[in-house]
């Protein structure tokens, strides 16, 4: 059943469309700050002062910029799709009744999900790696804060490698929302619309100073975690909690999924 949602997944035009849209972006945004210059000033978005100096701050750029709405979006339609989808399509009777059963199902949709994600920061961050090289050229980086030696651009690649593997694993907590809300609503859209509510309340209320109690509790809240891993020394401490918290989020959410799933009437 993995395989053939994988081989779905692949086959799919939408899947590269998305992924080339994500990797487009920072494209667009390197190829404004070499035209324009802009991005040269201390007051410039994280990371493109340095980016216009050292191309191989664009890959980390890059995930910054994908993180907070446009990686979560494309997530989120694919997650809210799941089952309601098939639901939506009429399909799904005729899979709960094959003998793979409905937490294969589940699993599969997951996997599926999960290999996009590696795809998706994969593209976003080879392509800015290549787009950085060509416009700006590669060099050893300033850790952001400490007295430590620069990071040679084979260390660098490799927390390069861990950040967007932590962009990746950051959104099992979305992941799990809109898997729920695809189990429990029949169509696609009122799944994902519903899992971005979620996410756009956690955003808000992770800005908003009135809700610091909660803030260390909500799935957005260590989502840039991974820029740590660029100081001297590394910091884990945001890194391990934002892992924890979203594998709790993610395995919660796809066991209550799994649950209601499980006792659930299939009438389409």
């Amino acid at each position: 059943m993995i395989r053939v949602e994988l081989r779905i997944l692949l086959v799919r035009r939408r899947t590269w469309m998305s992924v080339l849209m994500l990797a487009a972006l920072p494209v667009i945004v390197a190829l404004f700050l070499k035209i324009s210059g802009i991005g040269s000033g201390t007051a410039s978005p994280a990371f493109l002062t340095e980016v216009v100096h050292n191309g191989t701050w664009l890959p980390v750029a890059a995930l910054v910029l994908v993180l907070p709405l446009f990686l979560p979006v494309a997530v989120l339609l694919l997650a809210g799709e799941a089952i309601a989808g098939e639901a939506n399509a009429g399909t799904l009777r005729y899979l709960v009744i094959r003998p793979v059963g409905r937490g294969r199902l589940l699993a599969a949709k997951l996997a599926g999900i999960m290999v996009y994600l590696v795809i998706a920061v994969t593209a976003v961050t080879t392509t800015a790696f290549v787009v950085g090289w060509g416009l700006f050229g590669l060099a050893p980086i300033r850790p952001l804060s400490g007295a430590g030696p620069p990071l040679s651009l084979s260390q660098a690649g490799i927390r390069i490698a861990l950040s967007a593997l932590f962009v990746a694993a950051s959104m099992l907590g979305i992941v799990g929302i809109g898997l729920f809300l695809s189990v429990v609503t029949a169509t696609p859209l009122a799944a994902t619309l519903g899992a971005l509510g979620v996410l756009v309340t956690a955003g808000v209320l992770d800005q908003l100073p009135a809700a610091a109690a909660i803030q260390p509790y909500l799935p957005t809240h260590y989502w840039m975690g991974f820029v740590d891993l660029f100081r001297a020394p590394v910091s884990w401490v945001n890194i391990r909690r934002g892992l924890v918290l979203e594998s709790g989020y993610g395995a919660a959410m796809i066991i209550i999924a799994r649950l209601v799933f499980g006792t659930r009437d299939i009438t389409s």
